[in-house]
């Protein structure tokens, strides 16, 4: 029964290159070889459940030492930090409390840790992490010319990214005692990565090709497609492979980003003829997904995997770390990763962008308002700003919902438009006219030949309503309902005009993606914004 060794590594990818943990998990593969042994009949998932029981129990300590554990969290990585560059000239070794720490460092955006990210690029160490960061996330959370690219050190690695995947892990099986997740195989959508710079050994790209082509070469017997196919650069060329690979494989669970996956499952129905997937995968039971909003794609989704065995389990991983996981399937809310190597604050929106905005750890926040998220990691982000911005839903345990970016917002006239509004508008109109939406980007017309202010919405439908008039209307209503500041603008025409839908034409959004070089992978279209930059090309490409 070596296949049980390989599920295990699978599962706990970040204890693999742990030498102490790695005698441990040795010893618990032979016992789970000894248990199948002796219950031949039973599936292998049953067996390898008991080795997350352990943390699933460790997992109750969020109810109540929230703050003790973010506490523990925030010393472990001053400590680590306080003789780096950084430290050094941030006093973290004199810093042994959280006012201090606010105190003596800054809020940091990418520009203010740019400049010695690309020393460390270089080969530099001890700059913003001890010792050689070898591997960088380029950050796909815009469409701009401008990459970021977000340190991964060997620590941020294991204990936060493959830490986050385990337990994802724990979690499902929680919920789902009857799983048998491992009697399968996973499909896992990756992007691609190249060299950096001349550095030996180390990579920048997309976090999913880094964790893949760090992770133990036993996991890649264990999941598909092949390595080769997986971090493939080429996305239309790896689609198609990915699934002429995996057809016939018995896949069980697949992780990835709704729209890429969605793309993948579709060609996966071309090439089999299949109307529905559980056809070509009658085993398959979970979605692992992350990285955009799920509720555009939910509806397509439910209707190409019809099975009613099928769970959706959301994830708050990116490029500078995993923050969230949904551990309850009747509520949407994610609960906080608080034990990870990240430590939280939070900056109340309508402070955002000002001077001295308010910065609270997590213990201060309010339910129900909407915060910009500040971490600080063991990849050596200090007081990052993320760009992301949640809004608390319960305190015991922390549970937040993703309300946006902090870059994804129309606020031209006063009417503070956020992401959130936009997908539970979308998802509404949708309900009422059977429609469905598979891409849209907004932005405002400051002006018009008639000197008419209002909001343009470019929509791709993978499914299009009788009337888009009338779509345009229940949309427009249901933003003034869940909107205040919106429904203000809106009262009478005064300030704001009915919006404008533009029909896409059909993979007009990929093509704008392409065109930029940016198709496939974690590259998301910018659903909201104040330019019309976007919107202005896409625009010109759909003629």
């Amino acid at each position: 029964m070596f296949y049980i060794s390989l599920l295990l590594c699978l599962s706990f990818p970040f204890v693999l290159k742990n030498s102490k943990n790695f005698l441990y998990l040795k010893s618990l593969i032979y016992f789970c070889i000894y248990l199948s042994d002796i219950y031949l009949d039973m599936s292998l998932t049953t067996i390898v459940s008991n080795v997350f029981k352990p943390r699933q129990k460790s997992l109750e300590r969020y109810v109540h030492d929230a703050e003790e554990l973010q506490h523990q969290v925030l010393m472990r990585l001053l400590e680590k930090g306080k003789n780096t560059e950084y430290g050094v000239k941030h006093l973290l070794n004199n810093t042994n409390s959280y006012e201090k720490f606010a105190q003596n460092v800054p809020v940091n955006t990418y520009e203010e840790l740019k400049g010695d990210i690309d020393r460390m690029r270089h080969g530099e160490k001890d700059v913003l992490w001890p010792g050689t960061v070898k591997w960088y996330a380029k950050s796909s959370g815009t469409t701009n010319d401008k990459s970021k690219f977000i340190p991964v050190s060997q620590d941020g690695l294991h204990n936060i990214h493959y830490k986050g995947g385990a337990d994802a892990v724990a979690l499902y099986l929680r919920n789902n005692p009857k799983s048998k997740l491992f009697d399968g195989k996973s499909l896992i959508l990756g992007g691609s990565h190249s060299p950096n710079y001349n550095v030996s050994g180390s990579l920048v790209g997309d976090l999913s090709a880094i964790l893949i082509e760090n992770i133990n070469p036993l996991v890649n017997l264990v999941r598909v497609p092949k390595k080769e196919t997986a971090l493939l650069s080429d996305f239309e060329v790896k689609r198609d492979r990915i699934a002429r690979e995996t057809m016939n494989k018995n896949v069980t669970n697949i992780s990835g980003v709704p729209s890429w996956m969605l793309s993948v499952l579709v060609r996966v129905m071309e090439l089999t003829g299949k109307k529905h997937l559980e056809e070509v995968w009658p085993n398959l039971e979970v979605f692992f997904h992350g990285g955009i909003a799920f509720t555009p794609y939910r509806k397509q989704y439910e209707q190409l995997i019809t099975s009613p065995n099928m769970h959706y389990m959301e994830t708050y991983n990116a490029s500078e770390g995993f923050f969230g996981l949904q551990d309850d399937p009747a509520d949407k809310a994610m609960s906080l990763m608080i034990d990870y190597d990240v430590f939280y604050e939070f900056i109340p929106m309508d402070e955002f962008g000002q001077d001295n905005p308010t910065v609270v750890p997590l213990w201060d926040v309010e339910i129900g308002k909407n915060y910009a998220m500040v971490i600080t990691t063991s990849c050596g982000l200090w007081r990052y700003m993320i760009g992301d911005t949640v809004q608390f839903t319960s305190k015991n345990p922390y549970k937040f919902v993703i309300t946006g970016r902090t870059k994804y917002f129309i606020n031209a006239f006063g009417e503070e438009l956020i992401m959130d509004n936009a997908e539970k508008g979308l998802a509404y109109a949708c309900e009422k006219t059977g429609a469905q939406v598979a891409e849209y980007t907004a932005a405002p017309v400051y002006m018009d030949s008639n000197a008419k202010c209002r909001h343009q919405w470019l929509i791709e439908f993978s499914k299009e309503p009788e009337n888009l008039d009338v779509f345009a209307s229940i949309l427009d209503h249901k933003l003034q309902e869940i909107n205040s500041d919106y429904e203000a603008k809106r009262f009478h025409d005064v300030t704001l005009q009915h919006l404008e839908i533009v029909k896409a034409k059909p993979g007009l959004f990929n093509d704008w993606l392409k065109s930029k070089g940016k198709l496939g992978g974690q590259h998301k279209i910018p659903r909201l914004s104040n330019s019309r930059k976007n919107i202005d090309e896409m625009l010109m490409m759909n003629k």
